[in-house]
């Protein structure tokens, strides 16, 4: 409490709450359309909301602020970046880069870091969704390793899909234990949200108390990290819902935040940034 009486949640990051709406980020995929993969919950539909690297000599100079540099992966699970160095060495010169690699190593790690200013990285540790999901013979340990060899080199920040086996709960509990093992400083949490046309297309969410329970468990296991959630996740009442839990597991940041949430904030009298870009370029 403070002298007038009012609750200001500051959070372990030295803030209050913060609501990312990424408008000044860009997505862009330097493979265009194109996956070696076909992914269960994605089957390449993600792809057609990134812009193709290809067509960005048309930005103009007031171009965005940010550039969140992806792709279809090869069929060892790799964003093929390092043959696309030439596009992300260009971008850095015209705002901030994040880079979202895929399964890659300390080759890309070496190159990438003069010009990324931080990694995002879809940790997933139970083997056998990874071969569910993505159809890829590595093993969680294999993700663990990318991760690690990221880090060494880049801020390289994990993010966590609840429910990414189809709406089911399977590694997730062990996922968190590993990043309270690494003493991780922040993560971003995304939920399954079903993908029309995609083989995960007919599965629903998982279920929102189990979320939840997650959520809590990752701010007790992790209690000075910065947590929030991510762009991916589904809309709607479970939405509202899902946003309303975030501010109850105390989190500090929530991406393109329900209605509800942003009132449920503001009646509890909490202190609130908004930001424009990509969340984890705070």
């Amino acid at each position: 409490m403070d002298l007038a009486g009012r609750y200001v949640y500051r959070g372990p990051s030295g803030w209050g709450l913060t609501f990312y709406h990424p408008r000044n980020t860009l997505p862009v995929s330097v493979t265009g359309r194109g996956c070696a993969l076909n992914c269960a919950h994605c089957g390449r539909r993600y792809l057609t909301h990134m812009a193709p690297a290809r067509d960005l000599d048309r930005l103009p100079d007031s171009g965005p602020a940010s550039f969140l540099i992806s792709g279809g992966c090869d069929l060892e699970g790799r964003v093929p970046l390092l043959s696309n160095l030439d596009t992300v060495r260009s971008l850095s010169r015209r705002g901030r880069v994040i880079v979202h690699p895929g399964l890659a190593g300390e080759r890309e790690a070496e190159a990438l870091a003069p010009y990324v200013e931080a990694v995002s990285f879809d940790l997933v540790v139970d083997t056998p969704t990874i071969r569910d999901v993505y159809g890829l013979p590595a093993t969680g340990d294999d993700f663990i390793a990318a991760f690690l060899a990221l880090r060494r080199r880049i801020r390289t920040v994990p993010h966590l899909c609840l429910g990414l086996l189809g709406g089911e709960i399977r590694g997730e509990p062990e996922a968190l234990r590993i990043l309270s093992e690494l003493e991780v400083e922040e993560a971003v949490f995304l939920v399954f949200n079903p993908t029309p046309g995609s083989r995960y297309g007919d599965r629903r969410p998982p279920d929102l108390s189990e979320v939840e329970s997650l959520l809590l468990k990752a701010r007790a296991l992790l209690p000075g990290a910065r947590l929030g959630l991510g762009c991916l996740r589904p809309g709607g009442r479970y939405r509202s819902a899902l946003d309303e839990a975030a501010l109850r597991a105390r989190l500090d940041f929530i991406v393109n935040p329900a209605p509800s949430a942003r009132r449920a904030a503001e009646s509890r009298r909490m202190e609130i940034r908004i930001r424009q870009e990509c969340c984890i370029l705070d």
